[in-house]
């Protein structure tokens, strides 16, 4: 066999697609090139025949001859009587006992015992082993459960364990959302709030406020804000949602300090605060247009030192009550909060000699299973207990804000979102080396808004190895972002099914697809929606293989629909109302795309022009004939359902209120279980969140809204809005 056909015979068994259509249905083949890197990335070694084969068998033997599987991920109904094992085809094993201990999570044992000659087979597996079944109960409830076989014969014992998760058919949907149930929200971006008490950017109490605000007076079911992942707060490349340094954790700057308890308790916290130099800089926060990201983490961050030693002292040390509900979240959060809190400790010590990539420290930090780490650790704890300490104030705040929500009615409450991954350099990748792909970069091919594809420049989870450790670093990642949550946007949701992998220094269209286990995935997602109560919204927009919708619907998820995007694309004509389906949520944008004062100015394809975003002249000219057209075709959707009759593009130069409000009643026609209303096109803001293909020749995540929350409740359209859906 040629070495080609062996690069070819392990990408498949890894799982890499050798051929994808384009979102202009045009097909793509993956070039050996591509496939070679992607390998190497997830550790093989492809730089010979020899390696490739010795990989393949390696892979072929791990997967035929483990004596159980790593993980089975199964439906509540749906169950196994039988669970396999295989075991050599070895005469000492004839009268071999086994037995199968199943613990629960609550650590409750089952035993099961079965001699070897009385067990059903399943028959030959071939390479010299033999499949046994062990009979398993079908009646357990949802749940982790770990599983272990032990084979003992004639002074020979052979072990495995196995994580089975059990799980329900579907994600969870409230009351309020069955049997034709609808409602609406507002998507804000949090960081972008002002308010008559802002610190320089929009915290967690004015996240509570708008809750009240829009749950009460306006009736609405929820709110949805971006993530609140960890980032570094640095410009330009430390300030995205969707880049951050931990997805289990949350950025600081979302604290506010003025309900922090231990800011009064602290004298030097409280002379910070009334320090001229301190009050002149956060005025100056407050008043500027754009989020200075790095003065607010200064700025909350000298205050939350000083609270931090008061509470560390009279509170952690003395083993006060307040000291003993902190220990308890510890506990509750376990190793995942320790690596996080150590890494950033790690981060603030080695940056501060310019080494801000955890892969340029000294070789003994560069895992947490290091002797040295656990020293730093150890001499370090109060710089690693203060980190603990701000996810702590974060989850009080959270806890305050999925309160109010309750206490407002709303039928789903916080609606969270989930970006699709961690930065190579942040705690993530650190701390769990082995399931991540270094040296590639997820994305997506080309398509109509980005000509060129796209790199979002973070590692990929390998799929094998994920599967091989129980799927645990998912399991955290959607259980920590359902936390205090109604309801979770997971970003860009067809990378459940496959993912783009772009080898590290390619072009974007150098790229292949690499396919995940999604169902059991997807099964993962709904167990976790069920327990914690909350609605699941799949991102499902994009270049997508066939059956990912209906997959996502099979499992309760809302599909994600914007107006932008809802067409005939045979004519070009926008879809009406009653096509929409009911198990989604619609709206007209995201922050990656215009708002519709944008879009309807053209602003977006003016910015794109002034940047040189187009090839040449001919392309900016005939988008802007496409957007012409597009609108005309908006005025003929509303007018075919009724709204804006007679109307046509010279009454609407630019976007009005009465345009805006008739577009998302179009929307609230939909049967579509969820509405989200745009606070951006509220406001009538012209220029998008984020701009795809700029880092620093656009201002993305930086934009502050026009008006305070305050000024806000005072404008008509909301109220407006709000009798949509009643």
């Amino acid at each position: 066999m040629d070495r080609e056909k062996l690069v070819d015979e392990l990408a498949e068994l890894c799982g890499i697609i050798p051929e994808y259509h384009d979102i202009w249905g045009k097909p793509r083949s993956v070039s050996c090139e591509t496939k070679e890197a992607l390998l190497r990335a997830m550790g093989y070694d492809t730089g010979s025949a020899e390696g490739l084969r010795s990989a393949i068998e390696g892979i072929r033997r791990k997967r035929d001859h483990a004596l159980i599987e790593p993980v089975m991920v199964v439906s509540v109904g749906n169950q196994p009587p039988l669970l396999p094992i295989r075991l050599p085809l070895d005469d000492g094993l004839t009268d071999a006992a086994v037995r199968c201990t199943v613990t629960d999570e609550e650590g409750r044992r089952e035993v099961t015992d079965v001699r070897l000659d009385r067990a059903p087979a399943a028959g030959e597996a071939g390479g010299g082993f033999r499949e046994v079944a062990i009979p398993n109960r079908v009646d357990r409830g949802i749940g982790y459960y770990d599983v272990r076989v032990d084979v003992t014969a004639a002074g020979r014992s052979l072990s495995g364990r196995m994580r089975l998760i059990i799980t329900p058919e579907r994600c969870y949907l409230p009351p309020g959302l069955t049997e034709g149930g609808r409602t609406w929200g507002l998507a804000v971006n949090l960081y972008a709030l002002r308010s008559g008490r802002d610190q320089g950017v929009g915290d967690l109490t004015d996240l509570k406020d708008l809750i009240e605000w829009v749950g009460g007076e306006l009736g609405g079911g929820f709110v949805a804000i971006n993530p609140l992942h960890s980032i570094t707060n640095q410009s330009p490349y430390g300030i995205s949602p969707y880049s951050p340094v931990s997805r289990l954790y949350s950025n600081l700057i979302y604290i506010d300090i003025l309900r922090v308890e231990d800011v009064f308790a602290s004298e030097r916290a409280r002379a910070v605060m009334e320090s001229p130099g301190f009050l002149r800089e956060l005025h100056r926060v407050r008043e500027a247009g754009l989020v200075d990201y790095e003065a607010v983490a200064r700025l909350k961050r000298v205050v939350l030192d000083a609270a931090f030693l008061s509470f560390y002292e009279l509170h952690y040390l003395a083993m006060t009550e307040r000291g003993e509900e902190f220990r308890r979240y510890l506990s509750s959060e376990g190793r995942a909060l320790q690596d996080y809190a150590t890494f950033m400790a790690l981060y603030e010590h080695f940056s501060a000699s310019g080494l801000h990539h955890w892969k340029d420290w000294p070789t003994e930090y560069r895992s947490p299973e290091t002797e040295e780490v656990k020293t730093f650790k150890e001499r370090h704890e109060p710089e690693v207990v203060f980190h603990e300490y701000l996810q702590w104030l974060i989850d009080q705040q959270l806890d305050d804000v999925s309160r109010k929500a309750g206490d407002s009615g709303m039928v789903v409450g916080l609606y969270r979102d989930l970006a699709v991954g961690s930065l190579a350099a942040g705690s993530d990748v650190w701390a769990n080396q082995g399931i991540f792909a270094p040296e590639v970069d997820v994305g997506a091919p080309p398509d109509d808004f980005n000509p060129k594809g796209q790199n979002w420049g973070f590692p990929p989870l390998i799929p094998e190895r994920l599967r091989e450790q129980g799927y645990e670093f998912f399991v955290q990642l959607i259980r920590k972002n359902l936390r205090r949550a109604g309801a979770l946007r997971i970003d860009h949701a067809l990378g459940l099914f496959r993912l783009f992998w772009i080898p590290r220094g390619a072009a974007p269209d150098e790229g292949a697809y690499v396919g995940y286990p999604h169902e059991d995935l997807l099964r993962i997602i709904a167990l976790e929606s069920v327990r914690n109560r909350a609605v699941i919204v799949a991102e499902d927009l994009g270049t997508m293989s066939e059956g990912v919708r209906e997959a996502l619907q099979r499992f309760g998820m809302l599909s994600f629909r914007l107006f932008y995007f809802e067409r005939d694309y045979s004519t070009g004509e926008f879809l009406p109302p009653e096509a929409y389906p009911a198990m989604a949520i619609t709206s007209t944008t995201t922050h990656d795309l215009p708002t519709l004062s944008g879009f309807w100015a053209g602003r977006d394809i003016e910015v794109k022009k002034r940047l040189h975003m187009y090839p040449d002249e001919e392309a900016f000219r005939s988008e802007l004939r496409r957007r012409e057209s597009d609108r005309a075709r908006i005025l003929r959707a509303l007018r075919d359902a009724g709204l804006l009759p007679g109307a046509d593009t010279a009454l609407f130069p630019v976007m009005t209120e009465e345009l805006c409000l008739a577009i998302y009643r179009f929307l609230g026609m939909t049967p579509s279980k969820l509405l989200m209303v745009n606070l951006d096109d509220v406001l009538g803001t012209l220029d998008q969140q984020n701009l795809p293909g700029t880092i620093d020749e656009y201002p993305n995540w930086r934009r502050k809204t026009p008006l305070t929350l305050e000024e806000m409740r005072g404008m008509g359209l909301f109220r407006r809005i709000a009798g949509i859906r009643g």
